[in-house]
């Protein structure tokens, strides 16, 4: 009996290994990285309607 079915598996379950802990790394960035189009939108419509509360306050009343 030779070694090589041995170094066979162990390759192969080395190479599983490495590919599961890539798939949880890459689910590990996506839940990290935070949207940041929806943030902009957000910001956005806070800031319109900042200016807005300003505008309407300072408004001459007649």
């Amino acid at each position: 009996m030779t070694d090589e079915p041995n170094e066979i598996l162990a390759a192969a379950a080395e190479a599983k290994a490495h590919e599961e802990g890539a798939s949880h790394a890459k689910r590990e960035a996506r839940k990290r990285n935070w949207n940041i189009g929806k943030i902009g939108l957000g910001v956005g419509i806070g800031s319109a309607a900042v200016a807005a509360a300003v505008l309407f306050a300072n408004r001459d009343k007649k």
